[in-house]
Parts: structure tokens; sequence; C-alpha cells
């Protein structure tokens, strides 16, 4: 079954720039501008960090690997357009939503 999964990866970059909203909003451009359609990109949100910019991609997708691929695929895609603004691509990692668990079980000792 498809759905939107969430995936956040962190770029890494200048670390005081002048124009913090104009930062994210490029970021936000260089992506969506290297995106084709097939990689399911459904939304996108940037948000300043410590060490660079936080992107969370909103992907509609079959299963969490799937998003994990696509996200990848996203990242390669505009690498050397974020690179040279100065900004490298992290690996992306799967964002929990509000409410979801882990289908883990607890460590042992704890319930």
């Amino acid at each position: 079954m498809t759905a939107v999964r969430v995936v956040r990866a962190s770029l890494s970059g200048p670390r005081a720039d002048p124009d913090p909203e104009g930062v994210l909003a490029l970021v936000s451009d260089l992506i969506w501008a290297h995106t084709p359609a097939a990689h399911g990109l459904e939304h996108l949100r940037t948000k300043a960090a410590a060490d660079g910019v936080d992107v969370y991609l909103f992907l509609r997708a079959a299963s969490e690997a799937a998003a994990l691929t696509q996200a990848h695929a996203i990242l390669d895609g505009a690498r050397a357009p974020l690179r040279a603004h100065g900004y490298r691509p992290g690996e992306p990692r799967r964002e929990r939503s509000p409410g979801e668990h882990s289908d883990r079980p607890p460590p042992s000792g704890r319930p």
C-alpha cells in the first residue's frame, strides 16, 4: 500500500548565514528543481539546524525502505547544486510520526 512517509536528512553547511529564511527557501527550491515526479516527493519542509539545514521529505512510497531509497535518489539528484551553495547532504533517515510506535519490543528490564 502506498502511503506518505517522512524522511529527514541533515545538510551540513554554512553556520552563520546573514539570511536564514533565504537559505531555507533556496535549499527547498534546489531540491524541488532537481526532483523528478517519479521520486514521489509530495511536500518538503526545511528547518535551520545548528550545523546547517534539516530537510523533511514527505514521500509517496510503498514502504519505509522504498521511502529511504527515494530520499537517496532525491538527494543524489540535488547534490551538485546543494554543494555549489556550500551544503552537503547527510544520510537520510526515517522520521516517526507522533504517536507511531516501533515494532521492536522494549529493551529487557523495561516495560
